[in-house]
């Protein structure tokens, strides 16, 4: 690809203000962060002889893809789809509003249009498409969004100041500072946490959330637990997209959902007794840094024994013993 490096020089090096005002003599429009204005001065001034559209995106090849992805100072390497995915992104949202947590306000259609536009399945609940478009999200961190520190910093090395001649060569990657290097954990087994819990923590996590402390609080309680399998796949959607975490980001998360579906959650008790439900059933699912922090409470660095957990064990224990005694009587 053959573009203007001395003009893709200056857009990089170019502050919001100098990006507006050059938008503003394009007529081009000048609303949205640093980020979003430079991409679009970028697409219609540095790549107008692109077709940047879905479909134009759709019919780039793999290299055609990767060298646009560096024209416009993003993460370049990946596969064709993750190369189609991130440019499309990068061209048609904020990273700072489309996030994870934003998902969860946003409607089903708006979802199933995201889900088209990033090529992934278009059937299931809106719980369903919220884990798919969190999962891109999720794998995509931030190699889009904004441009590369260094692109920032020093610009392009082979171009001199602000000249007026328009070199025409391929684009080369630059080196990236070490800021600037996304770091993976990857685990050394995957773990699926979409997928459901044996029934028999289902039925502990039920007992668990629907046994009542006296505080009128047992109707709310009930509710939930006959949920029990929403709330179970709900947990695993977060986990998916969090990378396995479970902790007060992901509590937080789980609670602004809950509450936007309608569950009936106001009450302080119900809110801290559904956390701990939650807490124990994305450790079953394999979580990792796993913290129940109770509704209220100050920070803590590690779940707390309640009176539902004594309960729980107890009857773990009668159970084991039930069967010794059962193995027993059968010898």
């Amino acid at each position: 690809m053959s573009v203007d490096r001395v003009l893709l020089d200056q857009l990089y090096r170019a502050r919001l203000v100098e990006l507006r005002e050059r938008a503003e003599s394009a007529g081009l429009p000048k609303n949205g962060s640093v980020e979003v204005v430079r991409a679009r001065l970028i697409r219609t001034q540095v790549m107008g002889d692109y077709d940047l559209s879905w479909d134009g995106i759709q019919a780039m090849s793999h290299q055609e893809l990767g060298e646009t992805l560096k024209i416009f100072g993003i993460k370049s390497s990946g596969s064709h789809k993750e190369r189609r995915q991130r440019l499309w992104l990068h061209l048609n949202h904020d990273s700072r509003r489309l996030t994870v947590e934003n998902l969860a306000e946003m409607e089903r259609e708006k979802l199933h249009s995201l889900c088209r536009k990033l090529e992934l399945q278009l059937t299931g609940t809106r719980t369903v498409l919220m884990g798919r478009v969190a999962g891109v999200l999720a794998s995509q961190g931030r190699g889009w969004g904004q441009i590369k520190r260094s692109l920032r910093r020093n610009g392009l090395p082979d171009v001199k100041g602000d000249s007026p001649v328009a070199v025409h060569s391929p684009v080369v990657e630059q080196d990236i500072d070490d800021d600037d290097v996304i770091v993976i954990e990857v685990p050394d087994e995957p773990v699926d946490f979409l997928a459901p819990v044996p029934a028999h923590l289902l039925e502990d996590a039920t007992d668990m959330l629907s046994k009542s402390e006296g505080k009128g609080d047992s109707s709310a309680l009930q509710i939930l637990a006959g949920m029990i399998g929403d709330i179970e796949r709900m947990i695993g959607t977060i986990l998916n997209s969090h990378g396995g975490r479970w902790s007060a980001p992901e509590e937080d998360l789980f609670l602004r959902i809950s509450a936007r579906r309608g569950w009936p959650i106001d009450d302080e008790v119900v809110q801290t007794r559904l956390l701990l439900v939650a807490a124990r059933l994305a450790e079953a699912k394999g979580a990792r840094d796993v913290v129940f922090q109770q509704v209220g409470a100050t920070p803590v660095s590690a779940p707390r024994t309640s009176v539902a957990d004594s309960d729980a064990i107890s009857r773990i224990r009668a159970k084991m013993t039930e069967a010794e005694q059962l193995i027993t009587g059968l010898r």
